[in-house]
């Protein structure tokens, strides 16, 4: 049977993330990105082997997006598209698995979107547009949240009246799960142990960043709840902060509820610690220089993280091994051995010439020797995307 190829699609407010995975290459035969989509400046570009190029597509939207892209697909793939698949945010409690798109499961993703208003409506605008120039092609939902449906009650319940989970599903669902996932499959081929006999602390660090307990191949624990607000200091995003914030702010400054929303979403993390930049980059950059705000910020960033990571070892029998992960964490060595430095409990070090190796898509074990494993882990979504979209057209 020749290798299929799979059509993975990301779409943002204003953008489209896409890769054509082929089964039997490990690299993509095509990627790019559509950005700032509906404006006058809305761009295509795209990857193929070592050529890029690019096509302004002003006023373009989504479907004017993919209906460039379809030629290039058609042409990268040999004429041999077999299926799509697309990255939803969030699933709620209806989806604990990938699900092949139709008209049952369009409309759960549709009633979803009051939980993930950013993303979920953004999601549905890809699919749509996708049915209509792919009519024919098996189509796949993988959700974000789908792989933290595991969390025992105890773990995924707020203590808040009864009557809001029963009835508005507030509860932590977790996000990244395609990615904790990924990583936590690959760490135990690197390690030689079964998926379904190995217990990991995962850490998914980039503009958004979340922790994740996994055991035999299921998550446990997970730092992001109801909505990617919570857990870690990210980017631009504040994580935990006390719950009565909004009403402290609400009384004393006069906000809105709009305005407090923006500000821990928008405003705070790396960029409101630093009061310079939401990039890490850039921040270690600074620090290096004396830059107060890129100091602390990067100090509560790895102290904030070993805590959350502390935290998700309540839900683990044993540890096998920390896994780094995301754009962060697979690419600075400061950031990972500042958090494992906080990690002494643990008896965790890391090898400090492995710890600096490990950069720009480097995969390996970073622990000193005799001390517990750590791993840096290449994420790729899209890959386990395309996996769950090939086995649901197998099924």
């Amino acid at each position: 049977m020749p290798a299929r190829n799979i059509l993975v699609i990301n779409c943002g407010s204003s953008s489209i993330k896409f890769a054509l995975v082929n089964e039997a290459h490990s690299q993509f035969t095509l990627s790019g990105l559509a950005e700032r989509l509906g404006s006058p400046d809305a761009v295509l570009h795209w990857q193929r082997g070592g050529e890029k190029d690019s096509l302004m597509l002003p006023g373009g939207d989504h479907r004017a997006a993919l209906h460039q892209l379809l030629p290039l697909v058609q042409g990268a793939a040999g004429g041999k598209l077999h299926g799509i698949g697309h990255r939803v945010v969030h699933g709620g409690e209806q989806f604990t698995a990938a699900c092949r798109i139709d008209a049952h499961s369009l409309q759960a993703i549709r009633a979803t979107a009051p939980l993930a208003p950013l993303h979920n409506p953004a999601n549905l605008q890809g699919i749509e547009a996708a049915l209509k120039l792919f009519p024919n092609l098996t189509q796949v939902a993988v959700f974000d949240t789908a792989f933290h449906q595991s969390l025992p009650e105890h773990a995924y319940r707020y203590a808040v009246p009864e009557h809001l989970y029963r009835d508005h599903g507030v509860r932590r669902y977790g996000f990244h799960g395609t990615s904790h996932r990924y990583v936590s499959h690959r760490a135990a081929e690197m390690a030689g142990l079964a998926t379904g006999d190995s217990s990991w602390l995962s850490a998914h660090l980039g503009n958004g960043s979340s922790t994740c307990a996994i055991v035999d191949g299921q998550s446990r624990d997970t730092s992001m709840g109801l909505t990617p607000l919570e857990g870690l200091v990210m980017g631009t995003r504040s994580g935990d902060v006390d719950p009565n914030l909004h009403g402290h702010l609400a009384r004393t400054l006069g906000w809105s509820l709009e305005q407090i929303d923006a500000m821990l979403n928008k405003d705070s993390g790396l960029l409101g610690l630093s009061g310079l930049s939401n990039d890490m980059r850039s921040l270690e950059q600074a620090r290096e220089q004396g830059h107060p705000g890129a100091t602390l910020a990067i100090e509560v960033f790895c102290y904030r993280l070993a805590k959350s990571l502390a935290s998700m070892s309540c839900a683990l029998p044993q540890l096998d091994g920390l896994i780094f992960t995301g754009g962060i964490g697979e690419n600075s060595p400061l950031i990972r051995s500042k958090t494992v430095s906080h990690l002494k409990l643990f008896n965790l070090a890391l090898d400090k010439e492995a710890n600096a190796r490990c950069i720009r898509g480097v995969a390996g074990a970073i622990q000193a020797h005799g001390h517990p494993r750590v791993l840096v882990v290449p994420t790729n979504e899209e890959r386990q995307i395309a996996l769950d979209t090939l086995a649901l057209l197998t099924a």
